[in-house]
């Protein structure tokens, strides 16, 4: 038997050691804080799908998700770095145009079917001409819901103050608490949460969204400009993952709906019902459409977002994107 020397074996430990360290710092150099604008919301889910799928390790990430009660609260925890990526929607956009050190790096869903107006269960309100003059609950000022809401009140000509916007988070919670209080008399929420509250006769949908909206980039993902000066690979591995779980997404409904009813909580028959209504909204390359941007940077003058109506070009970038 040949005889193996100490000074081989601990060479061999020390050559073993050396690696892992290095691999350890290698992966703890990719790790991502990820925030979600909401914790339910469609065009967001796919982040929970990639993280439980494996597809960020694919990618050499490992990804922290942390959730948030609206897209302005996310671009805070950006700004203020302890977000890397934010997943969203379009109009956080504005935070862009108003200095925030982000940028929007892909339109993961340029049309809205995922968002809709909810009513109370018992509420007398059956159509939406009876919306004018109400209480309507948005998430935050400046976030997507309240530019629908004022979006109605346009379309429908009934003025800048047709309806009443009330700001009470974007929590399920919260929306029945309002509506049980009569806070509100509707409230603006993503269809997952409508269907939910559908089943436990808590609220029903009076209409979706998409009846007055056009595309707006309702799903956007952001990057801090620090992440894309330390490390831009990252941020390319997180958009590659992303577009892989898109695909993913649109071809396997049963296990898709098992893990977001498994997210979400909402039993797999409102999350099959949420995947039926939205499965075709994704972008399979992340670019921004000509109208998405149109209506944004119109939705920002409108809220008075911006003093003035921005230069959208400098508020996105697709330089990230696989090739």
């Amino acid at each position: 038997m040949t005889k193996v020397r100490p000074q081989s074996i601990v060479l061999a430990v020390l050559v073993a050691f050396q690696s892992a360290v290095a691999a350890s710092a290698a992966f703890a150099g990719a790790t991502l804080s990820v925030g979600k604008a909401d914790a339910n919301a469609s065009p967001i889910l796919p982040v929970n799908v990639a993280d439980r799928l494996g597809f960020f390790k694919k990618h050499g990430l490992d990804v922290k998700i942390a959730n948030f009660t609206g897209g302005s609260k996310l671009s805070q925890a950006m700004v203020a770095g302890s977000i890397d990526i934010g997943v969203g929607a379009g109009t956080e956009m504005a935070f862009v145009a108003k200095g925030a050190p982000i940028i929007a790096v892909c339109d993961d869903a340029p049309p809205i079917p995922f968002i809709g107006i909810a009513v109370p269960w018992d509420s007398p309100i059956h159509s939406v001409d009876e919306l004018k003059g109400k209480k309507i609950g948005i998430s935050s000022a400046g976030s997507l819901t309240d530019w629908l809401a004022r979006e109605l009140a346009r379309v429908k000509g009934w003025g800048p103050d047709g309806v009443t916007r009330v700001a009470i988070g974007n929590g399920a919670a919260a929306t029945i608490a309002a509506f049980r209080t009569h806070a509100v008399d509707a409230d603006i929420a993503v269809t997952s949460n409508i269907f939910n509250w559908e089943e436990k006769k808590e609220g029903r949908l009076l209409i979706p969204v998409l009846q007055y909206v056009g595309n707006i980039a309702a799903g956007a993902i952001y990057a801090t400009k620090h992440l894309i000066a330390t490390d831009p690979d990252a941020l390319r591995g997180f958009l590659a993952a992303w577009l892989e779980t898109v695909d993913f997404i649109t071809t396997h409904k049963a296990e898709t709906v098992r893990i977001e009813s498994e997210v979400t909580g909402y039993p797999e028959s409102v999350m099959a019902k949420e995947y039926d209504v939205t499965k075709g909204m994704f972008s399979k390359d992340c670019k921004f459409d000509a109208q998405s941007i149109a209506n944004l940077r119109r939705a920002f003058v409108d809220q008075k977002l911006v003093s003035s109506p921005p230069d959208m070009s400098k508020l996105y970038t697709e330089a990230f994107l696989p090739k």
